[in-house]
C-alpha cells in the first residue's frame, strides 16, 4: 500500500509501542507500596485509566496545565474510590509516579521486530505528546532508542497532536515531506486525524479493536505494518 511512496515512518510511543497501561499500573503497584498507600489497585486503576484518558484529552486541549493534569487524576480517582488524601500525598505519589514509570519497560508485541524489518528500508521517528523528562527514559530502556533518527515531543513543539504544528515541526526536523511519511499510532484524534489535515499517510493501531472507521486502515497488532511496507 505505502511501498514506493513513503521514506519516513513516525511512531507515537505510548499506547503504540510502549505499553503504558502495564508499565503504568506496576508503578503505581510499587508507589504505593513504597508510600504506604492500602488501597485495592484493581479499584484504583479501574477509576484512574478513564480519569487519565479524559484528562490527557484536557492536557492536548490546552484546557488544563501539565501540573494540573498529574494533580487533579490523581486526586478523583482517590475520592472515586474513598480514599483520604491531602495535597501533600497527591504531590508526592505524582513525583514517585513519575520518577519511576520509565523504569519498567514492557513493549508491545514485535515492536523490536518490525523496527528491525523498516530499518534497512525506511527512516524511523517518534512524535510524541508526552514528557520530555521522560519519553527519552522510556526509549532508553526499552532498548529501541537507536532505531529512531528523530524524536519530537510536545514540549519541544510548544503543542500537541493533534495540532498541526507539531507535526510540521517533524517535518522540518526529519527533511521529509507529508506525501512521504507515514504516521502509526493509536490515538483516532491525535494521531491519526492529526497527522492527515497535515497530509500524512496513517495507520492506525487498534489493538483493543475498539474503534471502527474508514479514515485509513486499522492493524490490531505491529507486525501487520509488514502488510503495507
Amino acid at each position: 500500500m505505502f511501498r514506493g511512496v513513503v521514506t519516513d515512518v513516525f511512531f507515537d510511543l505510548d499506547h503504540t509501542l510502549w505499553d503504558f497501561e502495564k508499565n503504568s499500573a506496576l508503578t503505581f503497584k510499587r508507589i504505593f507500596t513504597k508510600n504506604g498507600i492500602d488501597v485495592s489497585l484493581e479499584s484504583f486503576l479501574e477509576m484512574y485509566v478513564p480519569l487519565n484518558f479524559a484528562y490527557w484529552k484536557l492536557y492536548r486541549e490546552e484546557k488544563v496545565t501539565k501540573e494540573e493534569l498529574r494533580y487533579q487524576r490523581l486526586k478523583k480517582a482517590f475520592d472515586a474510590i474513598g480514599f483520604p488524601t491531602n495535597r501533600s500525598l497527591i504531590n508526592k505519589l505524582s513525583e514517585d509516579y513519575i520518577l519511576h514509570l520509565s523504569s519498567f519497560n514492557h513493549i508491545f508485541p514485535d515492536t523490536k521486530e518490525i523496527l528491525e524489518y523498516l530499518m534497512p528500508n525506511y527512516r524511523l521517528h517518534i512524535i510524541t505528546n508526552g514528557f520530555e523528562e521522560i519519553q527519552h527514559k522510556k526509549l532508553i530502556n526499552a532498548g529501541i532508542i537507536h532505531h529512531f533518527d528523530v524524536i519530537v515531543n510536545s514540549e519541544m513543539a510548544g503543542v500537541k497532536k493533534p495540532n498541526p504544528k507539531i507535526f510540521q515541526l517533524a517535518l522540518e526536523k526529519t527533511g521529509t515531506t507529508a506525501e512521504k511519511s507515514l504516521m502509526v499510532g493509536d490515538s483516532l484524534e491525535a494521531d491519526i486525524l492529526g497527522a492527515r489535515a497535515v497530509g500524512f499517510h496513517t495507520l492506525h493501531f487498534n489493538p483493543t479493536r475498539d474503534s471502527n472507521h474508514d479514515f485509513c486502515k486499522i492493524i490490531t497488532g505491529l507486525n501487520e505494518i509488514k502488510t503495507v511496507l
